[in-house]
């Protein structure tokens, strides 16, 4: 899944965007609410982590814009400690409200929380496991399985395979792997990609006898049950 922080405060907006990135999400970050609200209205973001305080457009009227168009997600964080800017903040379409200082562990919960709620206030347990003949991948375990075996993976893999099983028989670019599991930043001048594909094949793949990740060679990678 793919966040947008906004947030002027650099060693913060570093700080979240590491540590939701070991948590299996990309991450593309804003340091000003202009580029937030461009970024915002005009990428595809699962939720938004934004900050009250900004240089160019603050926090509530950058989301005041945002809701004229698009209803994703919205976590609002502050130093403000007045019930009034929260009020405030919800009112403008805010979904979440997180006060500073706050734990690192409260805003990964209020976004599984939130992105939960989204996905459905209760969800069927079945829409939670993802499978493709003998594998399995629990999303809410974040655990993947195949022929019984657990199968150890890497944050960035486990959102590898998620994004692939997800779209399981569509090949993907390489392209399109690098918005969804790395963000805006991604160097696409390396090959970190095919580093990456390699080492989930080997995963996946090598210990069975049928392998499920294939490369469309010119085109890209695809998840496929080819039966014999």
């Amino acid at each position: 899944m793919k966040l947008l922080i906004v947030e002027d405060e650099a060693k913060l907006a570093d700080y979240l965007r590491k540590g939701l990135s070991e948590e299996g999400y990309a991450i593309d970050v804003a340091a000003n609410g202009i580029d937030g609200l461009h970024m915002a209205s005009h990428g595809s973001y699962d939720l938004i982590v934004l900050d009250t305080m900004l240089p160019g457009i603050d926090g509530f009227g950058l989301l005041a814009a945002l809701r004229q168009s698009k209803q994703t997600p919205v976590i609002m964080l502050t130093a403000r400690h007045r019930i009034e800017d929260r009020v405030r903040g919800l009112k403008a379409g805010a979904d979440d409200y997180l006060v500073k200082p706050f734990a690192f562990s409260e805003l990964v919960a209020r976004i599984e929380v939130l992105l939960r709620r989204v996905a459905g206030t209760a969800p069927a347990p079945d829409a939670l496991v993802l499978c493709l003949g003998d594998l399995q991948v629990d999303l809410a375990r974040r655990r993947a399985t195949r022929a019984g075996q657990r199968i150890d993976l890497s944050a960035k893999e486990f959102q590898l395979l998620t994004l692939l099983l997800r779209r399981k028989g569509e090949v993907l670019s390489r392209t399109e792997i690098a918005e969804q599991v790395w963000d805006v930043n991604f160097d696409y001048g390396t090959n970190v990609i095919d580093v990456a594909v390699r080492r989930l094949r080997n995963k996946l793949d090598l210990p069975f006898e049928r392998p499920l990740l294939h490369t469309v060679r010119g085109m890209g990678y695809m998840l496929e049950d080819r039966q014999p």
